[in-house]
């Protein structure tokens, strides 16, 4: 099995290559750069020059493909459009076989205690763009194409993602790690190995499916931001902010951080298996 990946170099990307060639599947990755290229090929993969703005490559790359794991982004002007652009490609190429594009759990805004994926849907500002493509995509299932949806929650490990971004690496610089609000606002989390084992399995999922990639750890922020400071080398400091100065400092980004999310994410568990293994976030966090 051979399979095309957008985004590989990345984050989370490189966790599913790990996954995939674990696993004994074949990659592809797509590589915008010379560093990217590296990246992937040191992982494993086998890189394939272009952007997500090429949707010649993309739509080359995945007709070679078994299947196509799309979890790239262009955040610069116009993101939407270059995700549905690439998407279009991506699933024009691969055809009946397996598609899954990367959501957001962010998409859900506030939830009112613990939900699942058929929960009504009410985004912040910078994952509002997600709905309308996610459902071009999820449309194509009633034409006998594969897709489906992961919908991370905020995926953490390694030392990277957002979590270290804009909370640790803020805090080493500032002597404390910011908090929005009191804290008691909730975050769904997820260890990025165990996200990308989801899609893996997401590969073999039924066409037209969704799945919320969270670990069930639904933590308040106070006690994520507690073990951040740990990881900041300022044991305990903390420094609360207002939802408008988090804005100010960190951009909208800071509105997706401030919802109060809780997940079960028993869908993947019931239907593909899916059984998360990093299970102490906040000791994992505090480690840094």
């Amino acid at each position: 099995m051979q399979i095309f990946i957008t985004g590989g170099s990345g984050y989370i990307g490189r966790s599913i290559i790990r996954a995939l060639t674990r696993h004994g599947i074949g990659v592809t990755a797509l590589a915008r750069s010379e560093h990217a290229a590296r990246t992937v090929s040191d992982l494993g993969a086998t890189p394939v020059a272009g952007a997500l703005t090429d949707t010649d490559v993309l739509h080359g790359a995945a007709c070679g493909a078994d299947g196509v794991i799309h979890l790239g982004v262009d955040y610069a002007e116009g993101t939407a459009d270059v995700d549905r652009a690439a998407a279009e490609a991506l699933q024009d190429g691969v055809g009946s076989r397996p598609y899954v594009h990367t959501g957001g759990a962010w998409v859900y805004g506030d939830t009112d205690g613990v939900i699942d994926e058929d929960a009504p849907l009410s985004p912040p500002r910078i994952t509002a763009w997600r709905l309308e493509n996610e459902k071009q995509v999820l449309a194509r299932a009633a034409t006998g194409e594969h897709p489906v949806v992961v919908m991370p929650g905020l995926v953490y490990g390694r030392s990277g993602g957002l979590v270290q971004s804009f909370f640790v690496e803020p805090g080493r610089t500032a002597g404390a790690v910011p908090c929005i609000g009191d804290g008691s606002n909730h975050w769904a989390l997820v260890h990025v190995d165990d996200i990308a084992e989801l899609y893996v399995l997401a590969l073999n999922a039924p066409a037209g499916s969704v799945y919320a990639g969270v670990s069930g750890q639904n933590l308040p922020l106070a006690y994520v931001t507690r073990a951040l400071s740990h990881a900041a080398g300022c044991p305990g400091r903390i420094d609360s902010l207002t939802l408008e100065e988090a804005v100010q400092r960190m951009g909208p980004i800071a509105e997706a951080f401030a919802l109060d999310q809780q997940f079960s994410g028993a869908r993947a568990r019931r239907e593909l298996g899916w059984t998360p293994t990093r299970l102490d976030a906040l000791a994992e966090l505090a480690q840094g």
